[in-house]
């Protein structure tokens, strides 16, 4: 891998942010590769729209910013429609097909959609969603390996929730969809 560009996007309370902490400490300190994490949102902080980045390389990183995707993780649907037209011919599409339900047609991506809301509310947490959506970019996009994800979220979230967390991220790292 040379550069991964990964953008991340839903609304304040999704966890958007420390989903891109976690991609990036997974990246950088239990993978040896470079990251850099940038985040944006609006001023109201939960339900506002809320995005972050994580550009991961195997050599220094020039340029913070993702500019064009290589992966795209929507958890909502206006993350879907503002960020959609970064992602690159080819790039993957992950999306929580719970709340992205109307995507552009005739496109030339990879769409990779998960039930992601619904998985968390099996396990007892909505918010959770994050987490099982990272585990599902993890296989699919291959975002970082599995065992630093796992040790990125053993250190990123509060410690009562660990094994929630860790149950969620194994489950969207076997789904397999439809």
């Amino acid at each position: 891998m040379n550069e991964l560009k990964v953008k991340i996007s839903g609304f304040g309370g999704q966890g958007i942010i420390l989903s891109a902490y976690i991609v990036g400490k997974a990246a950088s300190i239990y993978d040896g590769k470079n990251a850099s994490m940038t985040q944006a949102y609006g001023p109201e902080a939960r339900g506002g729209a809320c995005s972050s980045q994580v550009v991961i390389s195997s050599h220094e990183v020039d340029y913070p910013l993702v500019d064009t995707a290589d992966a795209l993780i929507a958890l909502s649907q206006e993350g879907y429609d503002k960020f959609f037209p970064i992602l690159k011919k080819d790039g993957i599409l992950l999306y929580d097909s719970d709340l992205v339900t109307h995507l552009k047609s005739n496109t030339k991506v990879i769409p990779k959609p998960i039930p992601a809301t619904r998985i968390a509310e099996e396990l007892g947490k909505k918010i959770v969603a994050n987490i099982v959506i990272l585990g599902f970019a993890t296989a699919q996009a291959k975002i970082a390996t599995p065992e630093a994800m796992k040790k990125s979220i053993k250190e990123s979230v509060p410690k009562k929730y660990v094994d929630l967390n860790l149950k969620a991220f194994q489950i969207g790292l076997e789904y397999k969809g439809n």
